[in-house]
């Protein structure tokens, strides 16, 4: 997965494909890889530190609300559950998409779903990972190998 969205943010730095389709991209990519649960058998005997149950959000940076809400719902029809001049929430099915006012669009974060989340302990494991996690109430954020940003919540988080 790593390999395909350096590609795709490559494309996007050379002017090759645009920031809607960018995010799009991205975001097919890593609700494939969520999905299908992308182990090899190389990696299938490793335990790994959470058990991810799904994609829960996507969350963009975007230089305009309205131009951007307005695009997701009429060719998307997603559903926005809060809006104001500085962010934007929209469902779409147990999923939703965060557009948060930026200059400079993008990604700014991706959220899995984890299995028996509980903010102190998945700030430990982290740590004991030799990560560095931002902890923000029951949030927690930290950097992928190639500096983009993930979160993790619960099963039942919601805008």
């Amino acid at each position: 997965m790593e390999p395909t969205i350096t590609r795709l943010i490559e494309d996007f730095e050379k002017g090759l494909i645009t920031r809607r389709e960018l995010a799009k991209l991205v975001t097919g990519v890593v609700a494939a890889m969520a999905v299908s649960g992308n182990t090899s058998n190389a990696h299938a005997q490793a335990p790994s530190t959470f058990k991810a149950t799904g994609l829960n959000h996507i969350a963009l940076n975007i230089p305009d609300i309205a131009v951007s809400r307005d695009f997701y719902v009429k060719h998307l029809g997603m559903k926005v559950t809060r809006d104001n001049p500085t962010n934007c929430f929209m469902t779409c099915g147990d999923n939703f998409v965060a557009l948060f006012k930026s200059p400079n669009p993008g990604m700014n974060h991706y959220c899995y779903s984890i299995e028996n989340y509980d903010v102190e302990v998945a700030e430990k494991k982290l740590h004991a990972e030799g990560l560095k996690p931002r902890r923000e109430g029951q949030r927690i954020y930290f950097q992928d190998p190639h500096g983009l940003t993930v979160q993790l919540a619960s099963d039942s988080h919601r805008p």
